[in-house]
């Protein structure tokens, strides 16, 4: 189990282009293509898999919204956060 980060470890934290929604961390990535989208959320989510946590992945024409919490904590930990950093690597 991981700990619970406080409000000032997120907003320290909190990677560029993220921002805190209550117990979540959210970000919308954008594409010039719907194809360029689906292929970020399948990248996405073979990381989510490789760290056993599993956001949560909208996508709609040309964007990829992004939600992280660590649901068995109830709020946003270290593994919500780092991540996040590499769902940034992966958009970059």
């Amino acid at each position: 189990m991981a700990d619970l980060l406080d409000d000032d470890e997120i907003s320290d934290r909190l990677p560029a282009g993220w921002e805190r929604e209550g117990d979540e961390i959210v970000r919308t990535f954008e594409f010039d293509s719907y194809l360029e989208g689906v292929g970020f959320a399948a990248g996405a989510g073979g990381l989510a898999e490789e760290a056993f946590h599993h956001p949560e992945l909208t996508i709609s024409w040309q964007e990829v919204e992004v939600r992280l919490t660590s649901h068995e904590e109830g709020g946003i930990t270290d593994q919500d956060v780092d991540l996040a950093e590499r769902f940034n690597e992966l958009a970059d």
